[in-house]
């Protein structure tokens, strides 16, 4: 994609497309996602203990195309109408194929992710992870891995597309953290590529 910069300053790249998808468009897949995904609030482990997950999820992919972090293993559904449009247009966009796509519902702002990298064994070498955002705005925070002053704030817009590739899962994690303001809904898709 052109036009873009690489917001990392070392070890990655992480690029930020806000308005990748009109309001009107996100206005309208934000209902339809709403609407028509099979949202799960599912027990993960972390740190040997099993807690609720702190937002709803939902994998859908290519049929076989399995994905297991934090102890818990999701089998894809197969993608809807909706999925399938969202992921021509940014495998058009990005130039990049996706096989998979892990779905979060942040009910407000006490839902979020801890701390992480995408780097479990199915996603390969060099990960390319494409995410979108429908909904409300939320803080989404980089840290490198050793190098702890390193640190990013990433505001996730309304139909922004956020895309991180190369060595960035070896090297940062991210994370969405809780906030006391009072937040509508938000839905991120995070499009993936499961290898064989």
């Amino acid at each position: 994609m052109t036009g873009s910069v690489n917001l990392l300053p070392k070890d990655g790249e992480v690029f930020l497309f806000p308005g990748f998808f009109t309001i009107k468009e996100s206005d309208w897949y934000l209902d339809q996602l709403l609407k028509e995904i099979n949202w799960k609030q599912e027990p993960i482990v972390i740190f040997g203990k099993q807690v609720m997950q702190p937002r709803l999820t939902a994998w859908y992919g290519d049929e076989g195309k399995l994905y297991s972090y934090s102890g818990i293993t999701m089998k894809p559904a197969y993608w809807t109408k909706v999925l399938q449009e969202i992921k021509r247009r940014i495998e058009s966009a990005t130039g990049h194929r996706f096989n998979s796509a892990l779905l979060n519902l942040y009910r407000d702002g006490q839902d979020s992710m801890g701390w992480h990298r995408d780097n479990e064994k199915e996603l390969g070498i060099d990960p390319v992870i494409c995410s979108v955002s429908f909904g409300a705005s939320r803080k989404f925070q980089l840290k490198h891995g050793s190098e702890k002053s390193l640190r990013l704030n990433i505001e996730l817009t309304h139909g922004s597309l956020l895309l991180m590739q190369g060595s960035t899962q070896h090297h940062w994690l991210h994370a969405i953290p809780k906030t006391a303001k009072p937040l509508q809904v938000r839905i991120n898709i995070t499009f993936r590529y499961i290898v064989d």
